[in-house]
């Protein structure tokens, strides 16, 4: 066969053959209903849409969580939150710079998980941060807003007791502790310690969740003894507990264990069944700055540890971009990079 009558029949070979592959190619996408764009488009997430009601699983890191929204929020609570918004929101302004986020205290009264939520139910605040539950009449003054409250456990703490280095006891009861700071028990003697006057100091109970919670669960509702002295501040309180040999005072046990002038006391339910609150062995004020104490994770985890409690962040439940705001703080924590950094911060992880 001649070159000339190969060309025509080798053009309509080609034709055939790619008439044949494009054929094939549009029955094999019609009978498995495959869309391009389904591949190569990624799916648009939502970031706006208020209606958000329940936290996710948690996530790997910041990156992973959907339905984050995009704004400028106030949010505010809890003073024993505040190693969290140091080491854990800074890291979530990082990792997620449209969600801006602005601590703002009351304007009036002290920063505390009852200023943050009373904010909160003001129109104040996006979301609250809160060392205790939320309280009976906390719903009521939302439900008469016409919204809910939503809390979400992000974190376990606790209550750690701090007395003077040179104070010599093996421990405290609980029933011991409520018994200091009614006046049922003035003197350390009266609890195998010297004979020395027990001086007790307390935040007031206006002035945050730890106090709250301090007087629900430990003292029963009592009244605080007239002995016992009031300061502003936890900072100021563990100086004069540093500085006074009879001195006693409770707080957040980040902000208790770690500190160098003070020792941390083990609590217990029954007498001789003393739980540390930091891990064993004690770490002396001579040995510290070098060496601090760390939080006994297991004990809190376990409950071993007698006043435990958890963190929650307050969510307002009116179908808005601040619930949106408040559950997707919450989503952040939980993820296994924010738990992490709330290990970090000095509390335990609660996943």
């Amino acid at each position: 066969m001649s070159q000339k009558n190969e060309t025509p029949i080798l053009i309509l070979s080609l034709l055939i053959t790619t008439g044949l592959i494009g054929g094939g190619f549009w029955w094999f996408t019609r009978k498995n209903s495959f869309n391009l764009n389904q591949v190569t488009k990624p799916q648009p997430i939502n970031s706006t849409s208020p209606n958000v009601t329940k936290p996710e699983s948690s996530g790997n890191n910041f990156a992973s969580i959907q339905s984050v929204p995009t704004g400028l929020f106030n949010y505010g609570g809890s003073t024993s939150w505040a190693p969290i918004r140091l080491t854990v929101d800074s890291a979530i302004q990082a990792a997620r710079p449209e969600f801006r986020l602005r601590y703002v205290e009351p304007s009036s009264g002290t920063p505390g998980s009852g200023t943050g939520i009373q904010a909160l139910i003001d129109g104040q605040l996006a979301f609250a941060q809160s060392s205790r539950p939320i309280l009976d009449e906390e719903l009521n003054r939302a439900k008469q807003r016409r919204f809910a409250l939503r809390q979400i456990a992000v974190a376990i703490d606790g209550l750690a007791v701090a007395v003077n280095p040179n104070i010599n006891i093996p421990g405290l009861t609980v029933d011991q502790l409520r018994s200091i700071y009614t006046g049922k028990i003035t003197n350390w003697n009266q609890v195998g310690g010297p004979d020395i006057p027990i001086k007790p100091y307390s935040r007031r109970i206006s002035d945050g969740g730890t106090v709250e919670l301090f007087v629900q669960d430990i003292l029963s509702g009592q009244a605080f003894s007239s002995n016992v002295e009031f300061v502003s501040t936890t900072t100021q309180a563990l100086q004069k507990v540093a500085g006074s040999i009879g001195s006693i005072y409770y707080a957040s046990a980040p902000e208790v264990v770690p500190q160098c002038s003070i020792k941390p006391l083990p609590l217990g339910r029954t007498q001789g069944q003393y739980i540390t609150p930091y891990q064993e062995p004690l770490v002396l004020p001579s040995e510290c700055p070098g060496k601090r104490n760390k939080l006994n994770i297991e004990a809190f985890q376990s409950g071993k540890y007698p006043i435990t409690r958890n963190l929650f962040v307050v969510v307002k439940q009116n179908n808005q971009i601040e619930q949106q705001a408040g559950v997707a703080y919450a989503n952040l924590l939980l993820t296994e990079q924010g738990q992490e950094l709330i290990s970090q911060a000095g509390f335990v992880k609660i996943r």
